[in-house]
């Protein structure tokens, strides 16, 4: 995963306002206690950064994918 995925991954998920307040100010205890901002400039896997706000968001795990993108041909 690289840092846009995380990104569109978040915004999908919360919206693209609270997505980046989100990754700002909530600490992240699997990531050692950091902002997932953060913990991607400290070269924490984004994979890593997302499944652990997704565990403090309670997000549902049919979720954690994402949306459904069309194919690029």
């Amino acid at each position: 995963m690289r840092n846009s995925d995380f990104w569109r991954l978040m915004e999908d998920e919360f919206g693209s306002g609270y997505a980046h307040v989100l990754a700002s100010s909530a600490v992240l205890a699997a990531v050692g206690g950091r902002t997932a901002e953060e913990a991607l400039r400290a070269g924490v896997h984004p994979r890593t950064v997302w499944l652990a706000v997704c565990d403090l968001q309670d997000v549902p795990d049919e979720r954690r994918l994402g949306k459904d993108r069309p194919l690029k041909d």
